[in-house]
């Protein structure tokens, strides 16, 4: 159990680099009552110790921006399942997006390829396995939120201004814990 003290809201402010007038702006109280908490002359309520830790909060948070993958590969739903197979292997991935002139359509998984070797894949076209779009994000959005979503999906792609401009996947999250 953490205790909040005047003095770890203290630490939690200087390791984010946040001034104690730009918290207190952040929170619309003024510095000096910041100043007074930091202090520990006097007791916050409730509230101002969550508004407090919700800002210190949202600094930890890492930005999909700042994992995704820039150089997407994707296959139009008029290539063969084998052209998509190839790309897969050569570049060591396990999904890929079906995009055709800029419109996201859909995917391909190595569970898709699988599920589909009784056909001739040869000659099947991506359209004619392709499963349901992967989810889009913002760049901004949380890597919380990307982490709950890759628990139902292979991968997420991530928008700004609504371009596709990246991709993540479980494994780019994986990478998270060096």
């Amino acid at each position: 159990m953490v205790i909040i003290t005047g003095k770890l809201i203290k630490e939690l402010r200087e390791e984010h680099g946040i001034s104690q007038q730009k918290l207190a702006e952040a929170i619309n109280v003024s510095q000096a009552h910041i100043s007074k908490i930091e202090g520990e002359k006097v007791n916050p309520t409730l509230s101002t110790v969550n508004k407090i830790m919700s800002i210190l909060k949202e600094k930890d948070q890492i930005k999909s921006k700042e994992i995704m993958k820039t150089n997407i590969v994707s296959v139009k739903p008029s290539h063969r399942v084998t052209e998509a197979t190839e790309w897969m292997r050569k570049l060591g991935i396990s999904q890929i997006p079906v995009i055709d002139n800029n419109l996201y359509l859909g995917s391909i998984t190595e569970k898709t390829i699988i599920n589909n070797m009784e056909k001739n894949l040869r000659r099947t076209k991506v359209r004619d396995i392709m499963e349901k779009a992967f989810p889009i994000v913002s760049s901004e959005e949380s890597i919380d939120v990307v982490k709950l979503l890759l628990e139902h999906v292979q991968a997420v792609l991530v928008s700004d201004n609504q371009k596709i401009v990246g991709i993540i996947t479980k494994s780019d999250i994986l990478a998270l814990m060096k």
